[in-house]
């Protein structure tokens, strides 16, 4: 056995009627939808269903299994108490996750905490309570999402799959996860309009069942709509991998300001076309290529530097072949790197520590793929892959206050006594100076009310 059946569900605690005590009705279309997957899930008898939910508590660096023999949840924090959970955990399938993640390099760890008590986690709470009005005889694992990238989620997935089919369980698999919750003004993050545009698309790609465009959208535009789900619905993804489906569409609203969509996904056969992890990859390489074409001689130094690296532990002598302006002046440089649309190193200077912007780019891009403290060293295979770009800094001045700043034209540097924080410009989601000079005195380690600081601003020259 393996998957029989997989869900996207959103999981608004309002939906319980002993929570919403009547506002459920406001979104009929959702609440029906999910008294019919229960019934669905009644009949299909699944020996454990799989949950991936947004609201554990999640790491940037890693996935967490909730470990336990039994968990225990209530929506006491939703004022309904009395509603209780008492659910026996997968050991077997929990510990056969971990060793197929750790078997796929997939960071994957079982925490029991998690597992005993999770009234948290209304990501669980929330499906759970409407299938066990239908159906109790299950088994459950959770499984939380995290902060790395949408690959590295289609591969829990797989390895989700892989521990499924050695087992022969049979599995209902539950994509707990909301849509953009930016969709009214008196909802919870106001209105910006890339909330429905990200509801639109998502509904789009779930129904099409195109898991390829599930894994390319941009993680900072998911990010601005307010998403929570999408990581969850790209993990059920990769439990699907291989797999061709009967994809159901039930409903989508965003009656409060936050988007709720249901759909069902039933594996119908092997499907060798169904291969979205490779073709995304393929995909991924291709636009690297096209890019390195077109690249200029510093980001080809600095892409340079970082493979010779990685690949040998050398340093880079450049060549003098190269653009005459990196060995003839002098200037900050920073060096950033993205793999799969999301940071995965960035380091710079501020001003010259070396005699040539050459060697600054050098020592800065070695620095950026072995030496960012928020990141692991690259490896060899992730070198395809990457997204470099260079920016030369102008020496920076002084100015008096915000109004001499514009975050789409200056970089900010904020400074008080030896803390001191910079942002560049142009950015992707900050669009206002007072959210990059907060931005920029968080990374500086000043309080956010803090009102006496220094302020200065500073241009850059971007290559890609």
């Amino acid at each position: 056995m393996a998957i029989i059946k997989s869900y996207v569900c959103c999981h608004a605690p309002i939906l319980v009627h002993e929570v919403g005590q009547g506002e459920e009705e406001l979104v009929k279309d959702t609440l029906s939808s999910y008294q019919q997957i229960a019934k669905e899930i009644a009949q299909l008898k699944p020996d454990t269903i799989v949950i991936s939910s947004p609201h554990m508590h999640c790491y940037s660096d890693c996935f967490i299994l909730a470990l336990a023999n039994k968990g225990y949840g209530s929506f006491s924090r939703f004022k309904a108490s009395q509603v209780k959970f008492a659910e026996v955990y997968d050991d077997e399938l929990n510990q056969l996750i971990l060793d197929k993640a750790m078997k796929r390099d997939v960071p994957c760890y079982g925490d029991s905490n998690q597992g005993k008590d999770f009234t948290f986690d209304h990501g669980s709470l929330v499906p759970l309570y409407f299938i066990e009005k239908e159906y109790q005889d299950f088994k459950v694992v959770r499984i939380s999402i995290s902060g790395l990238s949408y690959a590295k989620h289609y591969e829990m997935g797989l390895a989700i799959q892989d521990a499924i089919e050695e087992l022969g369980r049979k599995v209902v698999y539950i994509a707990s996860g909301d849509l953009s919750h930016c969709q009214k003004e008196d909802g919870p993050y106001g209105f910006k309009d890339i909330g429905p545009v990200y509801d639109e698309k998502i509904m789009k790609t779930l129904t099409k069942g195109d898991f390829v465009d599930l894994l390319s959208y941009d993680p900072e535009m998911v990010d601005e709509a307010e998403v929570c789900g999408h990581p969850s619905f790209v993990m059920m993804a990769g439990a699907l991998d291989g797999r061709s489906l009967d994809i159901h569409y039930y409903s989508h609203e965003a009656t409060f300001g936050v988007g709720y969509g249901m759909v069902s996904f039933t594996p119908t056969g092997v499907s060798t076309d169904r291969n979205a992890l490779d073709q995304y990859y393929q995909k991924e390489k291709d636009e690297i290529q096209n890019k390195m074409k077109a690249q200029d001689d510093y980001v080809k130094l600095a892409r340079d530097t970082i493979e010779l690296y990685i690949t040998t532990g050398k340093l880079l002598m450049p060549d003098q072949n190269l653009d005459p302006t990196l060995f003839r002046n002098e200037a900050g440089v920073f060096v950033s790197i993205h793999e799969f649309g999301q940071l995965r190193g960035c380091i710079g200077t501020i001003a010259p520590t070396r005699h040539n912007i050459a060697m600054e780019i050098v020592n800065n891009a070695i620095s950026a793929c072995s030496n960012d403290p928020r990141f692991n060293e690259i490896k060899e295979e992730e070198l395809p892959y990457l997204d470099i770009s260079v920016d030369v800094l102008s020496p920076f001045e002084r100015v008096p206050d915000m109004s001499y700043l514009d975050p789409k034209k200056y970089g900010v540097i904020v400074q008080k006594g030896q803390k001191r924080g910079l942002l560049l410009p142009d950015l992707k989601g900050v669009d206002g100076v007072e959210q990059q000079v907060s931005i920029a005195k968080r990374k500086a380690g000043i309080n956010a009310y803090e009102d006496e600081f220094e302020l200065y601003r500073f241009t850059v020259v971007r290559h890609v």
